[in-house]
C-alpha cells in the first residue's frame, strides 16, 4: 500500500533550516531540565508511594493536615488524574510495610465518612533506587553503543555515527518535553520511572529501524544511480520510502494516542514519551541522520580535493 505514488520533495535542500529547528528544540529542553529538572519517580528515589481513590473528591490540604499529625507533613501529595485519586509519596524509610500501613490508617481515621480504595502501593529502598538509576543510564548508553557498532558494520562508520546522533536527538527532545510539560495537567504526570525508561529504549529501537530502512535504500540507489550526486540520491531514497514511513509511524502513533487517552494513569507516561519519540524519530531520520551523512560526505570530498590541490 502506498499513500504517495511518486513524490519529488527536496527534503535535504533545507537541512540547515531543520538543523536550526532541532537546535531550538534541544535548547528549550535543556533550559527546562536546568530550571525545572527531571522529576524522578519512587523507582529511582526510594521511599513509599500510595495511590488511593476516594469515593468523593477530597482537598489536598485536608490530606496533608491528616498526615502532618503523624509526622508525615513533608510528603509529596497531589491529585493523580482526578480530584478523587490522590498520590502520596514520602522519602521516609521504615521496616517492611509499616509506613504504608500508617498512612492508610491515618487516612481511614481522618476521612471516616469518605471511604477509599488502595490502587497502588510501592516501597523502594534508597540503595535499590540508586542502583536502578545507574542501571537505567547504563542500559540507554549500552543500546546506543550496540546500535553504533551494528550500523557501522552494516553500512559505513559515518552512517552509524549519524544514526546514534539522531537517537541522542530523539531521546533529548523527548526528555526535554517531558520536563517542560510535567505537571501542567493532571493527565501529564511525566515522572521518570521504569516505565519511562522502557519508553525511551523502545523509541530508540523504533527510530533506528526507520533510519536503517532509509540507509538501506540509499545504499541500493548508490549502485543504481552512479552518475547522480549524493543529495539527489538521498532525496530519491527518502521519497521512495515515504509511504512506508507514514504507514508505520502513523499506525504506531494512533495506537499510542489511544493508550495515552484511555490506557490509565500507569501507562500514560510511557505512551506520551513514545508519542513524542515517534514524531521525533521520523523527523530525525530524514533531517538529522541523513543530513549529517550528506554534509560529512561533502566535507570529506572538499578536504580530499584541497589536499590534491596542495600537492
Amino acid at each position: 500500500m502506498r499513500f504517495f505514488r511518486e513524490t519529488h520533495i527536496d527534503f535535504l535542500g533545507k537541512r540547515k533550516t531543520w538543523y536550526a529547528v532541532s537546535a531550538g528544540l534541544i535548547f528549550i529542553g535543556f533550559v527546562s531540565i536546568l530550571v525545572r529538572g527531571v522529576s524522578l519517580g519512587i523507582d529511582f528515589l526510594g521511599g513509599t508511594e500510595l495511590v488511593v481513590r476516594f469515593d468523593r473528591p477530597v482537598e489536598i490540604g485536608d490530606v496533608r493536615a491528616a498526615l502532618s499529625a503523624k509526622g508525615l507533613g513533608r510528603s509529596e501529595i497531589k491529585t493523580f488524574g482526578s480530584s478523587r485519586d490522590i498520590l502520596i509519596r514520602t522519602g521516609e524509610q521504615a521496616s517492611g510495610t509499616a509506613l504504608g500501613d500508617t498512612m492508610r490508617v491515618t487516612l481511614r481515621d481522618a476521612f471516616s465518612n469518605n471511604a477509599f480504595t488502595l490502587l497502588k502501593e510501592d516501597k523502594i529502598g534508597p540503595r535499590i533506587g540508586e542502583e536502578l538509576r545507574r542501571d537505567a543510564v547504563y542500559a540507554l548508553f549500552a543500546s546506543l553503543i550496540v546500535i553504533l557498532i551494528y550500523i557501522g558494520f552494516r553500512f559505513k562508520f559515518i552512517y552509524g555515527v549519524a544514526g546514534v546522533i539522531a537517537l541522542f536527538h530523539d531521546a533529548f527532545v523527548t526528555l526535554g518535553l517531558c520536563s517542560l510539560l510535567n505537571g501542567l495537567s493532571p493527565y501529564l504526570n511525566l515522572e521518570m520511572t521504569q516505565n519511562m525508561v522502557a519508553a525511551f529504549l523502545t523509541l530508540i529501537g523504533f527510530s533506528i529501524n526507520d533510519t536503517v530502512v532509509i540507509f538501506d535504500r540509499i545504499r541500493e540507489n548508490l549502485k543504481i544511480y552512479r552518475t547522480e550526486d549524493l543529495a539527489t540520491i538521498m532525496n530519491k531514497s527518502v521519497n521512495q520510502t515515504l509511504s512506508r514511513t507514514i504507514i508505520t509511524s502513523g499506525t504506531v502513533f494512533a495506537v499510542l494516542l489511544v493508550l495515552f487517552l484511555f490506557g490509565g494513569e500507569v501507562n500514560r507516561g510511557f505512551a506520551f514519551a513514545f508519542l513524542i519519540g515517534t514524531i521525533s524519530g521520523s523527523y530525525s531520520t530524514i533531517f538529522v541522520a541523513s543530513a549529517i551523512v550528506l554534509d560529512w560526505t561533502h566535507y570529506r570530498k572538499k578536504k580530499v580535493q584541497a589536499m590534491k590541490v596542495a600537492a
